[in-house]
This record gives structure tokens, sequence and C-alpha cells, in this order.
């Protein structure tokens, strides 16, 4: 059996959550600590990548034993339902578990996924909020209703399966670059902030952040929303638009082909 853990975390002191050997970064913090509440070492696999500065609000990823030897149905010597506070009271207060599921040897949390949603939050207003810092891309212009309106004209014409290299970073050596777009559409959640969602089967090297980008552009008038089919089939990252920052994003949920279970108590 794997275990399966559901985590939150503020990424902002973190690069990103694979492991790298002189940096901070989730996976090693992870890796550390839920290692010290089983007494032996364990290895974690995540469900994705997340850069430097990206957040989690469903993150998932899967424990089991370092120790080949260890791996029988009954190595997870904590209840599943108090596995959370075992690994809480060891982990820095911007990681938090908040469930844990025990899953089959075979699942697999990246090449289960059938689905993953993210949100990228975007502070516009009229003064800055202080608690946003590092949680949200500021912008200094409010966006207005018509505004949010042409990012969702273009978010309609993003929408399907589409070849979607002109919304992908450089440096990916991916080459199946066909994802299916289920939503992305931008909604003001309060006065002073607008929230984007992103829903598909998979997501390209800053895919949604690029998107974000893409959509800011088209409520600040530099691209048509019709443009975007041309976008699409031009297949040239330079016609898209630029980067939004990473502070605003959030992996908000990670969705299986069975739902999981998630005990916490």
């Amino acid at each position: 059996m794997k275990l399966l853990l559901r985590i939150k975390y503020d990424g902002s002191s973190y690069c990103g959550f694979q492991y790298q050997p002189d940096d901070p970064t989730v996976q090693g913090v992870l890796t550390e600590k839920v290692s010290e509440a089983f007494g032996f070492d364990c290895t974690i696999t995540g469900c994705s990548r997340t850069d430097s500065g990206v957040h989690a609000l469903g993150y998932v990823a899967a424990v089991e034993p370092q120790d080949i030897s260890r791996r029988d149905e009954n190595w997870c010597s904590i209840p599943v339902e108090k596995v959370h506070r075992a690994v809480n009271m060891r982990l820095p207060c911007d990681i938090a578990v908040t469930g844990a599921a025990l899953v089959p040897d075979s699942f697999h949390p990246r090449y289960d996924t059938v689905a993953k949603e993210y949100r990228y939050v975007i502070s516009d207003g009229v003064c800055p909020d202080p608690f946003m810092r590092d949680r949200a891309y500021r912008i200094r212009r409010r966006l207005s209703d018509a505004q949010i309106a042409l990012m969702n004209d273009l978010a309609g014409h993003l929408v399907g399966k589409h070849d979607f290299s002109a919304f992908m970073a450089s440096g990916s050596g991916v080459t199946d670059t066909v994802r299916t777009l289920y939503i992305l559409e931008a909604k003001r959640a309060d006065d002073s902030t607008v929230c984007i969602t992103a829903k598909g089967d998979g997501f390209l090297y800053n895919m949604v952040r690029i998107l974000t980008g893409t959509l800011l552009d088209a409520a600040y008038g530099k691209i048509k929303p019709e443009e975007g089919a041309l976008i699409l089939e031009s297949r040239d990252r330079k016609k898209a638009g630029p980067t939004a920052p990473a502070c605003g994003l959030y992996l908000a949920k990670v969705e299986f082909a069975k739902e999981i279970d998630f005990k916490a108590i």
C-alpha cells in the first residue's frame, strides 16, 4: 500500500515542489518530516511540479518506505486519519497536510490524474493588501466588468482540445503539446480580487501563467478576443501574452478517476 497525502502550502519561500540539492523545496521538507514521523526514510512522489513561488491548496503526494523490504500492507504504523497530526507537528507553518488515505501500490499521483484545476489570483484593489503580498499578482488598474468580459470572450476561444505550443515557455522537453482545457474563466471574487480558474487534463510548462498574461492583454485591448484561435494555430510563443508572475498561481485541486477518501480527525 501507499499513503496518499493531501497538502496545502505557501510556496513563497520554496524553489518549487521538486527536490533540489542546494535549494529549499516542498518535496525536500516533506521527505524529511514524513520520515521523522514514521521513524525511517520515506520516498515522496508528487502529482505535479510547481515552480518557485507557486502555491497549492490541494496538492497530492504519495508516500512509501524507501527500503523496499518495508513495503508491505502494514508499514503505515500511524492510523491514517491521524497522519496529518504526526506530520504537521514537524512541518514549518507554510506547509500542512490536510488529509491522508491508503491506496494500492499501483497508484501513481501523477499518471493517475485525470484533471487538474489551477487558480490564478489578481489583486486590483484601490489600495494594496499587505496580506496578499507574494500570494497574488498586484496590478495597479482595477479591472472593469467590461474588461473581465473581454477576458472571458478570449477564454472561450481557448477552451477545448488544442495544441497549446503558443502557451508553453521555452525550456520544456515536452513533445506532445496537445491538451484539453475544460474550463477557463475569470470572475471577480470581491472588490479587490479577480480569480482566473483553469481546469484541464494537463498543463504545459508555465501554461496557466501565460494564459493569464494573454487574458490580461485582452482586457487591456492589446489583442482581440477572436485572435485566440489564431494564437493557437500559430504555435508561436511570441504571439501569446506575457507570463504572469508565479506569486498568483495556486494548484487548487487534483482529480482522479476514482474519488479519494482523505481522512483527518
